[in-house]
């Protein structure tokens, strides 16, 4: 991969190519599609996001178009993808067409066709999908576990399978340390995959510390020093300038991790390291999302298979802790009392069913709820709503499988006021 610069609009900004053939560029609030042959740069009219929640997510006036597929990685699977989304856009457009007063379905489905026939987008999908379209703009999420196939034109986004599979308790970043080297993985309960980090990034502990590494060999015997005059090092120095070596080295994984990938994704961060890394790593680390404990062994020691195992294992250990601390301050179980306190920006923490709908809508002037029929754009799922409107006023949601709520409830709340 060949990184370059090239000049767009205000400014230089930094692209890749992959065998000299079409790829994407982000310049901010675009994307852009740039032809290495052709020489010719075009607008898309689609993103690819990672931040969650976006803002058009709360904040848009329908229609709105969901689209969640579950997708393949590799070939030939993938080649059936754009298939299944073409159908897909079938039922879109169905939708769409019943809104009789509707006169802009060109302006949401274009995105959804330019997104339809990118064969490169195609190539290099993950486990799953999901699309959020309206008159104004086009995102899309590549998801790293699976989906169910849904396609929703209603006047609001869908959201509730996003924040599933978006939500930390389904997913972390893994982090293998040794003295000399350091790699970055991705996993959740369906897959474990190593993130790619850009080759132009100094990884090893030579490559960061520059002129600045302290080689063994010369400090066991003698170089020469400022003026040519001959320094030596004992084994008391020796020891010494490894362990700053060190400390500087796990300074900046740390960094690293931290601004380019923890504050982004806000997922756990687990450590897989020696023993005695593990110590000298949390004292200089500044990362909140890195996790107590984790896997005091080598990395280099154990294959994927295990590190996956183990790491699921802790993170299924810190969920049981974090929803029981849940349930012992939950407020509310009742419907209709969450509604009203998401209504008046009360609700501080909000669990909802993942396996529960309830057609209907909550009215934007009561709070009330209004129920429905969902295969109208008009309604919806009320806990979709919920989720939308707890998430819009600063609070946070977790959507659990059915037999993870408390009782047989489809909804839970701890209030900020009590």
């Amino acid at each position: 991969m060949n990184l370059f610069i090239i000049r767009h609009l205000t400014g230089p900004y930094l692209g890749y190519k992959v065998n000299e053939t079409v790829t994407h560029y982000f310049i901010p609030q675009i994307w852009i599609r740039y032809n290495a042959y052709e020489r010719k740069v075009s607008l898309m009219l689609y993103e690819i996001v990672n931040r969650f929640p976006e803002d058009m997510i709360v904040d848009n006036d329908g229609p709105l178009v969901s689209l969640y597929q579950p997708t393949s990685r590799a070939f030939p699977d993938n080649k059936q993808d754009p298939i299944v989304f073409k159908n897909l856009l079938h039922e879109i457009e169905s939708s769409l067409e019943k809104l009789l007063n509707f006169k802009k379905v060109d302006s949401i489905m274009k995105p959804l066709y330019e997104l339809r026939a990118d064969k490169a987008f195609w190539n290099h999908t993950s486990a799953g999908m999901a699309v959020f379209a309206s008159v104004n703009r086009c995102i899309v999420y590549k998801l790293d576990s699976p989906v169910v196939e849904l396609a929703v034109v209603a006047n609001s986004f869908h959201i509730k399978p996003l924040l599933k599979a978006q939500q930390s308790t389904e997913n972390y970043l893994l982090l293998g340390l040794s003295r000399e080297n350091f790699s970055l993985y991705k996993g959740n309960r369906y897959g474990f995959e190593e993130i790619q980090i850009d080759p132009d990034a100094p990884r090893t502990l030579k490559d960061v510390l520059g002129s600045q590494f302290t080689d063994l060999n010369l400090t066991h015997g003698s170089y020469a020093g400022a003026g040519g005059q001959a320094m030596y090092h004992g084994h008391g120095d020796v020891q010494q300038e490894i362990d700053k070596d060190t400390e500087k080295y796990l300074r900046y994984v740390d960094a690293f991790v931290l601004d380019n990938y923890s504050k982004e994704l806000k997922l756990p961060l687990i450590l897989a390291s020696l023993k005695e890394y593990h110590s000298e790593f949390r004292r200089v680390s500044n990362n909140p999302y890195l996790i107590e404990g984790g896997i005091d062994q080598s990395f280099d020691s154990l294959n994927l298979n295990e590190i996956q195992k183990k790491s699921q294992k802790i993170i299924e250990t810190i969920n049981t802790e974090k929803i029981n601390e849940i349930f012992e301050s939950l407020d509310s179980s009742d419907l209709g009392e969450v509604a009203k306190a998401a209504f008046e920006s009360r609700v501080d923490t909000l669990l909802i069913s993942e396996d529960k709908i309830v057609p209907g809508k909550i009215d934007t002037k009561t709070g009330e709820i209004l129920y429905g029929d969902i295969s109208s754009p008009d309604y919806d799922d009320v806990l979709d709503d919920l989720a939308e409107l707890v998430l819009s006023n600063g609070g946070s949601v977790l959507v659990l499988s059915e037999d993870k709520m408390p009782s047989d409830a489809s909804v839970a709340a701890i209030y900020r006021y009590k």
